[in-house]
């Protein structure tokens, strides 16, 4: 499915080392998801070298900014499972939770962990609702999300599992400067404080062009009020500032 040579180029490019064995997982992972692409809608991106960029590397990028030793880590909204999957291969101490409101994708990232040997829980559940349980409220070590959600958005969904002292990654565009100062107000509402915006440019797709990315990396240094977040609706139409 993949190339292997091209595997190990574009994680090298991106700060990962992989081994044959992560990359035959990865073979899996990608197999898997063009299979089941088939049967519903996972993504748009199927060609073999630009799965291994704009999947795989993509998410493989943020591997670096992860907590040494084991940690806890929920990808919300996670989809057909980028970033979490990727980093769970190169990162076995991580102790997985991926969250989502679409249940038949929980069920594609069943068959996947199974098939790649990934011990993962899988949550059906709005991001919002999921962040006010006790089972999941301010629990984990990183929160990740990789969407267009704006910042301001996405921090409301995702800094509520982030325990105090742990980290949100938001995985985001080349162009987040401006995204990222006008979201520090919200971020201190929600009791974080950006640390750092790190930009890279990942390999060249099959068109020959290197897309931007920037990863914003949050620290959570107060709990977040219980208000938050707040129901989908309101956050969507007013975003904090």
């Amino acid at each position: 499915m993949i190339d292997f040579d091209w595997m190990r180029e574009a994680a090298t490019a991106v700060g990962v080392e992989l081994a044959d064995e992560q990359i035959a997982r990865l073979d899996t992972y990608a197999a898997l998801l063009v299979e089941w692409n088939e049967k519903m809608n996972l993504t748009a991106i199927t060609d073999p070298h630009d799965m291994v960029v704009k999947h795989f590397a993509d998410s493989l990028a943020a591997a670096k900014y992860l907590p040494e030793g084991e940690f806890s880590l929920i990808d919300v909204g996670t989809g057909a499972g980028f970033p979490s999957l990727p980093l769970a291969i190169v990162r076995p101490d991580m102790r997985l939770t991926m969250l989502d409101s679409l249940n038949k994708r929980l069920t594609f990232l069943q068959a996947v962990c199974e098939a790649i040997g990934v011990t993962a829980e899988t949550v059906h559940a709005r991001a919002e609702g999921a962040a006010k349980q006790k089972a999941y409220r301010e629990r984990f070590d990183v929160a990740t999300a990789r969407a267009v959600a704006a910042l301001p958005v996405l921090a409301e969904y995702c800094l509520g599992y982030v325990k105090v002292g742990g980290r949100f990654l938001a995985l985001k565009g080349p162009d987040a400067a401006a995204e990222i100062a006008a979201a520090k107000p919200a971020v201190g509402q929600l009791g974080g404080r950006v640390k750092a915006a790190h930009t890279l440019e990942l390999p060249a797709n099959r068109a020959g062009e290197c897309d931007g990315r920037t990863i914003v990396e949050i620290d959570k240094i107060k709990p977040t009020p219980a208000v938050f977040p707040r129901p989908s609706a309101k956050i969507s139409k007013n975003p904090l500032k």
